[in-house]
Order: structure tokens, then sequence, then C-alpha cells
């Protein structure tokens, strides 16, 4: 393989419905992905309000398996593996042994000894390579399943009703952050009751040559709900004003999960080592004694849509900086997640603004998320 075919993007088995459904295509973290289908603002609302589905053949599915694959997890990862029951996911993060962030992950337990990791698209190697490394000396083997699957996700309110249509599978008994295989019209699938959008939704895991087949279905089945196919564009504005972090914004290798807010993911009480632990320890201490930079919500009272790396004012001074912003079709304004220094983090903070190009723009500080749906 020459050099230059080696850096085409790789496309997704549905790579050839995108293309036909007109979607403006870009490259994202190495896979040519649909970033909208029309306009991103409708495809957004959709999701708020319908139901809207997307391709997410791009996350990285690796599975583990073995008599001692929940005790390597609880020693590979930072959360409590092998509390999680069959049937059960759980989010959790991956770290470097100082405690930086590799990457944010959601693990199923797919049966007693058998576990899938999902890893975010871009970082699914470095976490291949992180589990391969540290499974030395476990009863366990880890296997890299990318191209083993499809992901397609359905998310929105109406996506209950449209996956019911093509499944006797119990949705209603399916928890939030739980899975069950099942057949989706007649494709078999691993159905998970997750999502990146805030609204309730599900993610169907299944062999790629099924996936036409089942988007198709889906398609169909979705026509009177209202579900329209939705690109990356829309994904990013939906988790924003969920308030969900994305890797390499809210999460980077510089900060530990108590710098990000998400300490809670950290187990120290679970049986064992786990890498990072005496690092992570020292950072939970240290954001005891001294807060660290606080993620909050920044909603603009003008029309200028901040940027990640811009930085938030006060004062005269630079008191954090943006890491995710956007127009916010929810709210009507623009909106931004922003790392700021503790004393400017509590929700009606005065004087907060946003640094625009040389510009102070006017931000108020919220709690997040921006947007929670109703039950």
């Amino acid at each position: 393989m020459s050099s230059t075919e080696s850096a085409q993007p790789r496309r997704t088995a549905l790579d050839a419905v995108h293309r036909s459904l007109g979607a403006t295509m870009t490259d994202f973290a190495g896979w040519d992905m649909p970033l909208r289908y029309g306009s991103e603002r409708d495809e957004h609302l959709a999701v708020r309000t319908r139901a809207g589905l997307f391709d997410l053949s791009h996350m990285g599915e690796i599975t583990v398996t073995g008599a001692g694959a929940a005790a390597f997890l609880n020693h590979a990862l930072v959360g409590d593996i092998a509390s999680v029951g069959v049937g059960r996911a759980r989010y959790t993060m991956i770290c470097r042994a100082d405690g930086g962030i590799l990457d944010d992950l959601i693990v199923y337990r797919l049966a007693g000894t058998e576990y899938m990791v999902v890893a975010n698209a871009s970082n699914a190697q470095v976490v291949l390579d992180a589990l391969t490394e540290r499974s030395a000396g476990f009863d366990a083997e880890v296997r890299d399943d990318r191209d083993a699957y499809a992901l397609i996700a359905v998310q929105g309110p109406e996506s209950p009703g449209i996956l019911k249509s093509l499944t006797d599978a119990d949705l209603d008994g399916l928890k939030y952050y739980a899975g069950l295989p099942g057949t989706v019209a007649g494709v078999p699938a691993l159905i998970a009751r997750t999502g990146y959008t805030g609204e309730d939704g599900f993610e169907l895991f299944v062999q790629p040559g099924h996936a036409v087949e089942l988007w198709q279905a889906l398609s169909k089945a979705g026509e009177g709900a209202g579900l329209v196919p939705c690109g990356l564009s829309c994904r990013d504005t939906l988790r924003l004003e969920a308030g969900m972090p994305l890797y390499g914004h809210e999460l980077t290798t510089s900060l530990t999960p108590f710098d990000a807010g998400l300490g809670r993911v950290v187990k120290f009480g679970k049986e064992g080592d786990f890498v990072g632990r005496e690092a992570l320890a020292e950072a939970a201490a240290r954001a005891e004694r001294n807060p660290p930079r606080v993620l909050v919500g920044l909603v603009a009272e003008g029309r200028r849509v901040p940027r990640a790396g811009y930085p938030v004012v006060a004062g005269g001074a630079v008191i954090g900086e943006v890491t995710s912003g956007a127009p916010s079709p929810t709210l009507g304004r623009p909106i931004a997640m922003a790392y700021v220094d503790a004393a400017h983090a509590a929700p009606g903070t005065p004087g907060v603004g946003v640094d625009i190009r040389g510009s102070h723009e006017p931000y108020e500080v919220v709690a997040l998320p921006f947007y929670k749906r109703q039950k």
C-alpha cells in the first residue's frame, strides 16, 4: 500500500447511503463521515422533538474476554468494572500513570467473562495499545473488533416507538446504560440504551454487512414519526447542550478526572491496584485543598459564537478558557463550555466575558447542562 493510499480516510459500511442522501462528508479521526445532510439546525431539532438516525461506525470496539477479564479491566481502567452486571454498561476512563485522561469509554458487560470497551474514534488505537500492554499477567484476551461492528444510533423522543416496530426485544425493560442481544428488522444486534445527545435513544451494534439493511429499515419505520438522518455537526451541538464532554476539548491528557470535575468515575475502593491510582489520589487531595478550574456553561448575551481556545475574562484578567462553543438551536443563542477559576464558577457570577478576537463579549455563567430532557 502506498503512503497516498494509506492516508485515504476509511469509509463505513453506510458510505454509499450517505452519498446517495446528499451528505456533506468530512474527514473525522481518519474516517470519511457525514457532517450534515441538509440543515444541521433542522437535524438538531428533529432529535430534540422527534428522532434522528446516526452512523457511528467510526467508534472503536475492543472485546475483552477470559476468566481474568474483570480483574484486568479493574486494573487498566479507573472504574469498578467488576461490579457491572451482565447486560449493563458503565461510563469510565482510561488514564495514564500520571493520571492524565487517555480517553473516556463505555464498557458493556456482554457475558460473565466478556466485555466490550467502546473508545472514541480518535483514540481507538491508543486505547487498544494501552489495554494490550496492561493485559500482561492477566488471564484475559484483548481483541481489536473495530472491523467487526457497524454502529447505528436512533435518538430522540420518538426512538422507542420506532424501534419497537422492528423488534420483539423488551425495550420497556431496557434501562439507561444497559444492553441486550436482539433482532432488529431481522438483523442480529446488540441493542444498547445509550447515546450522546441528551435524549432517550438506542445504539445498535451490528455486523457491517447488515448496516445498510438496518439503516433502511429504521428510515422506513421512522417516516411517520419525523425521523431524519443526522450528521456529526448536530451530534456535537446536541452533546454540547447536554453538557457532555468531548475528548480533545473538555478531556485531555493534561487533565485528570478530578480536574475535569469527573472524579466520581475514579473508584479507589475497588479491589486491587490500578494504573494511575497514586497520581489520582494526589489529584483528589489537591482538588480538595485547592479547587481546580471548574467546567461551567456560558450563554451569550449577544450573537457572536465562542470557539475552543478563546480566553474567558473578568475584570481585565483571563480566568479560563472555552473548550467547546456553538450556536444552540434549542436556546436560540450561542453557548459554550469553559474551564474557569473556581472564584468565577457560580451561576450568575457578574462581569464574565469571552475574548472573541479582541472584543470582550458578555456571557452569563450557568450550571451544566444547558438542556435536560423532560422524563
